[in-house]
């Protein structure tokens, strides 16, 4: 499964040890600055690269190897962090799981990655009780907090308190594996997306010399949650590997955000647009002193041009990225004064990232016209684990294949048209859903937006927009086609609607389409306006 993109090992670059030095260089050069503030809990660099280590002698008492998976079931917090750090440093590979998922899908990762190790919260142990026996797991540690773990498990601080680091460091490269995140499956069933040491490393510096770069006094806060590319890469990693400090809390609230922003002196701050939507909505939030914040940063879907508005106004500079699990993830970002002139782009691609846009035959398509985005560059990842034929698939001719519809303006601004799945041709005309909600989201009666395509006996399909309204808004669909007339083709324009209290999304805010259509779809009669 190597990375096409990078497959020269003899580079120099390859040779290079993994992440896991990274606690020991800032260790070594700044102990007692602060790495990670938890709730109460405060770590210094020195403290942090402790922990990591001894975490490391305790796997490796368990036989944890050099490429074996660990699996993590862990809301944010240290001991999330430790375990990562731990196997970076034995060469072992890191399964964050999403605690959000059911006992089945846990199981699938579990046996589809074969981990013989878990370290879970007691929260969890509902979702994984009852699957167990049916996993390769052989030892578990449960971390302290709430909830019973189960049976004859050991505890992660007592594991920790008793461990020494191993005698011998293991030799990592930039090309070893240490990360494998399972992508969402709003299309399909997940699969795992190795990611190398180097892989890493390069999201870092891309984000390091992009307009949201760190500096060393930057405080980072994380509530976005860290089983998700978004939560670990874009920059709690690149943070440890500047040496900033790091805010971890375990859930997102608005208020919970903003006090921690207040309360932290918070300089740089990652959320999904569902979560800057919530904390634009707080009637309160000018009460907050949020003068510390330098960069503000959204990413996973487009963002409403209404809460970037809302932002911008309170002259906090607001930027939008654009990345995947398999770009590790930070691929292109739009800066802060492109912000409105270009909203719906999302932007240029960053240093060390190629992009293109392409026809069936991989061939560039003209400026203006729509194809698939394809890119790489040293931060792609290395390929799907377990899954030759579906990397085999997404690296053809040296690129990686996004799926993703996008064009380019004569400025090189690039565009996210759409998912190629969640693309509908209605009457033989593409619709791109993605270009109808942010019309949509402009209404002043509309909370959230999804649009999908529905069959149609004359057209094929048409386009019905599935809505959440604002609280005590009223919103009909003659209302919405005439609020579209001018701003969107009439093929364009959704032909039915349906009203419903919010949108099923994923943990990370996206909209699970698939979900949608499938519970509108076989359904006998939806409650369509």
């Amino acid at each position: 499964m190597a990375n096409l993109a990078n497959d020269t090992d003899s580079d120099e670059v390859h040779r290079v040890g993994g992440i896991g030095d990274w606690l020991d260089y800032h260790a070594q050069h700044h102990a007692d600055q602060e790495a990670l503030v938890v709730g109460e809990l405060r770590l210094t660099y020195a403290q942090l690269l402790d922990r990591a280590a001894r975490m490391a002698g305790v796997l490796a008492g368990r036989g944890v190897r050099k490429g074996d998976r660990v699996a993590l079931l862990l809301p944010n917090g240290n001991e999330f962090l430790e375990t990562l750090f731990a196997c970076a440093r034995l060469g072992a590979i890191a399964v964050p799981i999403n605690f959000r998922l059911s006992p089945a899908e846990v199981e699938f990762i579990l046996t589809d990655c074969g981990a013989q190790v878990l370290v879970y919260h007691p929260q969890f142990t509902p979702l994984v009780a009852p699957i167990r026996p049916n996993t390769p797991l052989a030892h578990a540690f449960y971390v302290p907090g709430s909830g019973a773990p189960m049976p004859g498990d050991v505890n992660y601080e007592q594991a920790l308190a008793t461990a020494q680091p191993p005698a011998q460091r293991t030799p990592v490269t930039q090309s070893d594996p240490h990360l494998m995140m399972y992508t969402s499956g709003t299309t399909g069933r997940p699969k795992g997306a190795l990611l190398s040491h180097g892989n890493t490393t390069w999201n870092a510096f891309n984000l390091l010399l992009s307009e949201a770069g760190l500096h060393s006094d930057d405080i980072v806060l994380t509530v976005a949650p860290l089983f998700h590319i978004g939560g670990l890469n874009i920059h709690t990693l690149p943070a440890l590997y500047k040496g900033a400090k790091v805010v971890l809390h375990p859930h997102f609230s608005p208020a919970d955000t903003l006090r921690l922003v207040q309360r932290e002196r918070v300089s740089m701050l990652f959320l999904v647009p569902a979560m800057w939507l919530a904390i634009s909505q707080m009637p309160d939030i000018d009460q907050y002193d949020l003068s510390s914040l330098r960069v503000l940063m959204s990413g996973g879907a487009p963002c409403p041009i209404t809460v970037i508005e809302f932002f911008q106004k309170r002259g906090l500079c607001f930027l939008e990225g654009f990345g995947m699990t398999e770009t590790a993830p930070n691929a292109c970002f739009l800066g802060s004064r492109d912000a409105l002139r270009k909203n719906g782009s999302v932007g240029k691609p960053l240093t060390h990232v190629q992009m293109r846009i392409v026809d069936a035959n991989d061939q560039d398509v003209r400026q203006g016209e729509t194809g698939e985005l394809v890119l790489r560059g040293p931060n792609i990842f290395v390929g799907y684990w377990s899954r030759p034929e579906a990397t085999a698939e997404a690296f053809r001719n040296g690129w990686f294949h996004s799926g993703d519809l996008a064009r380019q303006d004569e400025e090189g601004f690039y565009y996210i048209v759409d998912r190629i799945k969640d693309m509908l041709i209605s009457g033989g005309e593409n619709v791109y859903p993605t270009e109808v909600e942010q019309v949509i989201y402009r209404h002043p009666a509309v909370r959230e937006a999804a649009v999908i395509g529905v069959p149609d006996q004359k057209w094929g399909e048409v386009p019905m927009l599935v809505v959440a309204l604002h609280e005590g808004a009223q919103l009909t669909l003659e209302e919405v086609r005439a609020f579209c007339e001018g701003k969107l083709a009439h093929f364009k324009i959704p032909k039915q609607m349906m009203i419903v209290p919010a949108l099923p999304r994923t943990a990370t805010g996206k909209v699970l389409k698939r979900e949608l259509r499938s519970s509108i779809i076989g359904a006998d009669k939806p409650a369509i306006s």
